[in-house]
């Protein structure tokens, strides 16, 4: 039976890795995915998911607009779908989330949504509120903090190298601009910028 699955961890965990490896699996025993991105994440080609360690494989990209469910629907009467997969799932909306469930329910295709679970002020993103509320299997990837405990919250940094605590919500970037940390040096660097200021 079908299930929808949130993968979700801070940055550099290894989600897009994952994805890419997953979508590998599936097609090795020659079953078809459908790999999904937003079009906000413009590292790459928009039609390319690309991990930072190099592996890649080929995507429709999507945006906030778009309706997953017809569109995936429309790809499985082309060719049907053994499964869909889709990357930084923190950018979908509300009702995008709802239609991965729909995907779900009345296509029985299974979905494997990767994303971060927050942003760096640690508050959480549209979409994976959504899929934490209403994904059946929470995933966690794990990644490590400089101090060798479970990083769970992303700190953006200034161009001084300096963590922010204020700004945009959505801002592409990698490793120039964002670090994984644990709980507490989150609020200690949180603290440390305040009293900065």
């Amino acid at each position: 039976m079908a299930k929808l699955y949130f993968y979700y961890s801070a940055m550099n965990a290894g989600k897009t890795t994952t994805l890419v490896q997953s979508a590998y699996n599936y097609r090795e025993r020659g079953m078809n995915t459908l790999v999904l991105k937003p079009e906000i994440d413009e590292r790459y080609s928009s039609s390319i998911v690309r991990s930072r360690i190099g592996l890649e494989t080929e995507a429709i990209t999507v945006n906030t607009k778009d309706d997953l469910f017809l569109l995936t629907e429309k790809q499985n009467r082309k060719n049907t779908l053994s499964c869909v997969l889709l990357d930084e799932a923190q950018f979908l909306t509300k009702s995008q989330v709802f239609s991965l469930g729909e995907i779900v329910d009345r296509l029985d295709i299974p979905v494997l949504a990767y994303g971060l679970r927050s942003d760096f002020r640690g508050e959480l993103f549209e979409g994976s509120l959504h899929l934490l509320a209403w994904a059946d299997e929470l995933v966690e990837i794990k990644t490590i903090c400089h101090c060798g405990k479970k990083a769970s919250m992303v700190l953006r940094l200034d161009d001084k190298g300096n963590p922010m605590s204020i700004g945009d919500q959505v801002k592409i970037g990698g490793n120039d601009i964002y670090i994984s940390v644990c709980r507490k040096h989150f609020k200690q660097q949180k603290a440390d910028n305040i009293s900065k200021s």
